[in-house]
């Protein structure tokens, strides 16, 4: 049985062929075509956006941050401008995202801006690499933080931390594949419980300051790192916490009016994140010194144990919800990216494939989840920090300079927004100084390893995608047929 024999079986079922669909009666509904739905509306992109945001990263990156900068004060500048990149990387993206209605957010773009080898180059990075271990990192931070109450004194073994996290990607692959919907409510629902330990924690910071707790912020500058590879790191390490200010861009899509709901999503969601991560860092210093901080392991938990016995229980709880929302995001993303590249016929077919039933992306999903969890097993966290910070502002910079590229190439393109062509230029420069200072700094094996991954992807484009040899096709067209038949997956439908 081939993919056309799955549509006649699907369309049998649904009436949806021929004269049947005009003999319909009242109580029956029509066939959907077999796309992704636009099910995802403003609440929905904000939560999304906010949701993917506040994850791990305000929960670890807190000692990171400081240990790079060296003192309190510089700390809090330094998580001050990552809102104000963020916001700068938003703006570009609004505009790329309203201008190029398609889903895959850089992707799309650099296609269209630079062709199709750059946007190859960025999806061989991005599924194989980027999207996969970010998730991973996401569901480590999860079962760190779900873990530690059953170790109390010490580290939870790490066979533990590593299979919950495993065990965590399997039940987010298996929502996002059972249903759009699902996942959304899933993200609306672990955002709002996220906002309430932030504002948990901000409050009680604001107590703590009435109370005169400044001992730890009037010496805020003592200390300062001078370093420009170190306040390099600090700004990977704080813009990792932020990172997902663009994850809308992955389901444009799928979203419901994206010419409102996108920017508008974008103005109400990074601004909230930013407020909350400086405020939340403040309330950290009002009770932990900086050394304090940084032997902490598990700073918000230490933060509750502190101000909010006997009630202490409730900040590891909400912190495991928060980490688990986010991961749930960045897996909704994910499978989008890898979906929109195999269409394009950059990455396998069967990942472009739909589930007839559930209308997801469940072959893309799948692969991301499976990804992640072998990144899972030889991970660090700071080290998977550092790794994916270095490739994916490259090619944040990549893109806006995309954006600018065609202010000048695609002048005949609707531009519903349309940002000063400053904004655009200063996250093209700030792009190269995170790409460039840790390397001229401190030189590492590890930076050499992620560019020759990167560019060995053209060691696939070239046979595989721009010659397109018969043998490959050959070889996987059995392949695809059985995971399509057992995945009940179909192409998605052309529509106008």
């Amino acid at each position: 049985m081939d993919e056309g024999s799955i549509r006649k079986r699907r369309e049998s079922q649904n009436g949806s062929t021929g004269h049947n669909v005009d003999c319909q009666t009242k109580d029956q509904q029509p066939a959907k075509a077999t796309v992704l739905q636009k099910d995802v509306g403003l609440l929905s992109a904000t939560c999304l956006i906010v949701g993917t945001m506040i994850g791990s990263g305000i929960f670890i990156s807190p000692k990171s941050v400081l240990l790079y900068s060296g003192a309190v004060g510089p700390c809090l500048i330094i998580w001050a401008a990552c809102g104000v990149l963020a916001t700068l990387g938003a703006l570009c993206y609004t505009e790329l995202g309203t201008m190029i209605t398609k889903s895959g957010a850089e992707y799309s773009y650099l296609m269209e801006a630079f062709g199709p080898p750059l946007a190859y180059i960025y999806s061989w990075t991005c599924v194989m690499v980027l999207k996969p271990s970010s998730f991973a990192i996401i569901s480590l931070s999860f079962a760190e933080y779900a873990s530690t109450p059953f170790y109390p004194g010490c580290s939870p073994p790490v066979l533990v931390t590593k299979c919950l996290s495993a065990a965590a990607i399997l039940l987010i692959v298996t929502v996002n594949c059972l249903s759009v919907k699902l996942a959304n409510y899933v993200q609306n629902f672990f955002t709002a419980a996220k906002l309430l330990i932030i504002v948990i924690i901000v409050v009680a910071g604001m107590v703590m300051l009435a109370q005169g707790r400044t001992e730890n912020l009037s010496k805020a500058f003592e200390g300062t790192s001078s370093s420009v590879g170190a306040i390099g790191l600090a700004f990977y390490n704080g813009l990792w916490a932020y990172d997902g200010w663009n994850q809308l861009n992955y389901i444009t899509e799928e979203l419901k009016n994206p010419y409102r709901n996108l920017p508008l999503a974008i103005i109400i969601g990074i601004p909230l994140v930013s407020v909350c991560y400086v405020l939340v860092n403040v309330a950290y210093f009002t009770v932990m010194t900086p050394t304090e901080l940084l032997l902490s392991p598990a700073v918000a938990v230490t933060f509750g144990d502190r101000v909010l016995h006997p009630l202490s229980w409730i900040v590891p709880v909400f912190v495991v919800f928060s980490t688990f929302g986010s991961a749930n995001g960045s897996c909704f993303t994910a499978g989008r990216l890898a979906y929109v590249s195999g269409r394009q016929g950059h990455m396998v077919k069967i990942l472009s494939y739909i589930s007839l039933k559930r209308y997801t992306p469940a072959p893309a999903l799948i692969f991301n989840g499976i990804l992640s969890i072998l990144y899972i097993i030889p991970a660090d966290i700071n080290t998977l920090i550092n790794y994916f910070s270095f490739a994916q502002w490259a090619f944040y910079g990549l893109t806006a300079l995309g954006l600018i590229v065609m202010r000048f190439t695609k002048k005949e393109l609707h531009r519903p927004v349309k940002i000063p062509i400053v904004i655009p230029v200063i996250m093209v420069l700030v792009s190269c100084y995170l790409v460039l200072a840790p390397i001229i700094d401190k030189p590492d094996l590890a930076y050499l390893y992620c560019a020759a991954f990167i560019f060995s992807g053209f060691l696939f484009y070239y046979p595989f995608v721009h010659l397109k040899v018969n043998w490959a096709r050959n070889i996987m067209r059995p392949i695809t047929i059985q995971l399509q038949l057992l995945m009940e997956v179909v192409p998605p439908e052309k529509t106008e």
